[in-house]
């Protein structure tokens, strides 16, 4: 669940809003502006005059994106305005960005009347590669969108019509497959008449349906030759001669219900009177025309599609313009055509009919995903989706002749495999495995305002079952002065000195530590502290994890879970991890930057080996480089020899892991100096695992990468343990909170990170 609040502090949260820009050359001495500004950057703007397509190669426009709207329709909000609209289309931004690093300028504007519209929008040509129209009004946004295209050199496309109608075409596509149905002499009846409803009728003729074969049904009833009311010229196209009046008429018999209306409308008495094997989309949100189960319960026969995530095949224009516009762009196209979009919905359907990798089964909780009635269309943290639909679109573009310059198709694929090399996704999939099988974590710290907003937004979200350990006043006040009563219904609240089981945990740690000094009175006492207790709660199987470290030191967290959980079989030294997410979206793990202070060569292969498995648990493939203030023995010290043991002992112990050093941070992680320096290096890449001489090195990198290089920090992540036990840095953010305890759901389910590994 969404609060006000909650929505409110997110846009308004440090620097306003969810965007910004960001130079993307060095800007730090005079020379560097004087290349930027005047008076080198009138070379750039010569050779375009000289030849405008030459802005696409001095310029950003080839990966730019205007998103414009004029608030006349913003989601379920109606006509709010231009500037109420803003932080929908700073969102749409964002999914750009995400999921195909194509970057956006968001563009709210006041006109509302349609060439006043058109007139603006067109002016913008010079600065984009594309246009992404959004929330304007039916029926203007057709007009709109057919002008716009007349009189532009670039892409223009309008997802509220089109982004549905390509997405619900590729399950169409599968579903009439399965169902073996004709798509020539399928009957459609499509529920709506807005700019969603009648891009789909007509993409689906695009894609084989007979136009006679479509009824469109509005909110006055079915559009029939001869009718005045409510009608428009987009309507007329698929009014026919024909006796049905309602949607109940309509659907007799029919073969496919597309629903792009509101909740409610279809019954189950009209999916019975549905021909044999009819296909169901009721897209309406958040609630769908019927509700999956319903449509279920009088039709086994039939196969389903909806917008939500919680039922199968789930529609989602997430699947469509981001990578559709990937492909655009990339081949510079003058405007994205039907065969464009064609192209794009056989991509999804073919990808779809593919075997699922494992990634992104696990990214669902392990769920085994095959093409069939309850799997037609790809689920959209399926990564392969840019590289199937990208060059489909590119290639369709190329064939098509819109297509300003040609690519290789093949090479294409490949560098947008490389251009977000899967890590973008890792918290998605760390957060979205943990929602699928919650677990209980205990709370230490559970009084502290920011565990409790964390657990607010945990217990929102399905991540995990919090146990909060502390005085149950003193929570529910904190909890009443952040305006989080309702947490209290969802979380279980121990006060250790009250428990029932305090002598039990009492007699344990008497058991583990009557050796090492510990009596029943010291264990009395010990175990009254909240951590201790939370501690034997997950070694007793009590609790399934545990995060705490928001009020202590990391040392103070530490020690008692090395006494009382302990180290996992095998394990000499536990290692502190740091997941680093960098602003592109790439991800770089630095170790240990928490735990091992001077680590010998000995104890520095064991961590490169642990953190290694860990990041295969990540679903990336791990390419070590141990670091130091040397390249390959450039300067001979005990410190640099130490790191260049450290690698023959894991060349010997484990030859799988890709590994390599002594090296210098910035050789490391620069592959072509790597290569050009050191050709003989065993790393095939940009190094993704920087394992640090010592925990200051470490630590230090950590801390400024995140300060001052804009990279976000997941972890620390400890490495070792013999169950899921996560140690917060002191006062971390209520995001680090919740991300954490989603990776430790995630080893509590019986793994690491948002694939496994062992706990």
């Amino acid at each position: 669940m969404i609060r006000k609040k909650d929505a409110l502090e997110y846009h308004s949260k440090g620097r306003r809003g969810k965007i910004e820009v960001i130079a993307t050359k060095p800007l730090l001495t005079q020379r560097d502006l004087s290349l930027a500004y005047t008076p080198g950057v009138a070379e750039p703007c010569l050779e375009i005059a000289r030849d405008p397509e030459l802005v696409y190669e001095y310029t950003a426009r080839a990966n730019l994106v205007a998103v414009v709207s004029n608030g006349t329709a913003v989601l379920g909000l109606g006509n709010i305005g231009a500037e109420a609209s803003k932080p929908v289309m700073e969102g749409k931004g964002c999914l750009f960005k995400k999921f195909a690093d194509i970057d956006v300028f968001d563009i709210e504007i006041r006109p509302t009347d349609p060439d006043e519209v058109i007139a603006a929008v067109a002016a913008l040509e010079p600065t984009f590669g594309g246009i992404n129209l959004e929330d304007i009004k039916a029926p203007e946004c057709f007009y709109i969108e057919e002008q716009l295209k007349k009189r532009m050199q670039i892409p223009v496309f309008h997802d509220d019509q089109h982004g549905t109608a390509i997405i619900s075409g590729a399950a169409l596509l599968n579903a009439a497959e399965l169902q073996k149905k004709d798509l020539a002499t399928l009957k459609v009846v499509v529920n709506g008449a807005g700019a969603s409803a009648i891009a789909c009728a007509n993409f689906y003729v695009s894609l084989g349906v007979a136009l006679e074969n479509v009824t469109l049904v509005d909110s006055i009833g079915v559009i029939y030759r001869g009718r005045s009311d409510g009608m428009n010229p987009y309507k007329e196209r698929f009014a026919r001669a024909t006796t049905l009046r309602t949607l109940s008429d309509a659907l007799r018999g029919a073969d496919l219900f597309l629903g792009c209306s509101k909740a409610g409308t279809m019954t189950k008495e009209m999916v019975a009177s549905m021909a044999d094997r009819p296909i169901v989309f009721a897209l309406a949100n958040p609630d769908p025309e019927i509700g999956y189960q319903e449509a279920r319960s009088v039709r086994s026969d039939l196969i389903m599609a909806t917008g939500r995530s919680d039922f199968p095949n789930q529609v989602n224009n997430v699947l469509g313009f981001p990578f559709i516009f990937r492909g655009a762009l990339d081949v510079r196209a003058r405007e994205i055509n039907e065969a464009m979009k064609v192209a794009a919905s056989r991509a999804l359907a073919s990808l779809a009919r593919q075997e699922v990798p494992e990634s992104v089964s696990e990214a669902y909780g392990n769920v085994s995903f095959r093409f069939g009635p309850d799997y037609i269309i790809p689920k959209p943290f399926d990564q392969r989706v840019l590289w199937w639909v990208a060059p489909a679109v590119a290639k369709a573009a190329m064939d098509s002749g819109v297509a300003r310059i040609q690519v290789d198709l093949e090479q294409y694929r490949e560098a947008l495999q490389r251009r977000l090399g899967g890590t973008h996704a890792v918290l998605r999939r760390m957060t979205h495995k943990a929602k699928q099988s919650p677990r209980r974590i205990v709370f230490p710290e559970g009084d502290q305002p920011k565990v409790l907003r964390a657990c607010q937004q945990i217990v929102d979200e399905g991540i995990a079952r919090p146990i909060l350990l502390g005085s149950r006043a003193y929570i529910a006040k904190q909890a009443a002065a952040l305006e989080h009563q309702e947490l209290l219904d969802h979380v279980e609240i121990i006060d250790p000195r009250e428990s029932p089981e305090l002598g039990r945990y009492v007699a344990e740690y008497v058991r583990l530590r009557q050796r090492k000094g510990v009596t029943p009175e010291i264990a009395r006492k010990v175990m009254a502290r909240r951590n201790p207790y939370g501690m034997m709660m997950v070694q007793l199987g009590d609790a399934e994890g545990l995060v705490s470290g928001l009020t202590m030191s990391y040392s103070e967290t530490v020690r008692p879970a090395l006494e009382i959980v302990g180290r996992a079989p095998g394990v000499e030294h536990v290692t502190g991890m740091y997941m680093m997410v960098l602003k592109g979206g790439d991800v770089v793990f630095f170790a240990d930057a928490t735990v091992n202070i001077e680590p010998d060569a000995e104890t520095l292969a064991e961590i490169a080996i642990q953190v290694a498995d860990a990041v295969q648990e990540f679903d990336i493939h791990p390419r070590v480089a141990m670091i130091s203030f040397s390249n390959f023995g450039s300067s001979l010290h005990h410190q640099s020899a130490k790191v260049a043991r450290a690698v023959e002992l894991v060349h010997k112990r484990r030859p799988d892991i890709e590994i390599d050093g002594e090296l210098q941070a910035d050789t490391a992680v620069q592959f072509d100096q790597l290569k050009d320096l050191f050709p003989f290096s065993h790393l095939t890449d940009a190094a993704n695992v920087l394992i640090f001489p010592d925990l200051g090195s470490g630590n230090v990198a950590y801390k400024l990468m995140s300060t001052l290089g804009g990279a976000t920090a997941v972890g620390p992540i400890l490495l070792g343990m013999g169950r899921p036990i996560t140690v917060l840095p002191r006062n971390a953010a209520v995001s680090s909170i919740v991300q954490m305890t989603a990776y430790t759901v995630c080893r509590a389910q019986g793994g690491g990170g948002p694939r496994g590994a062992d706990s």
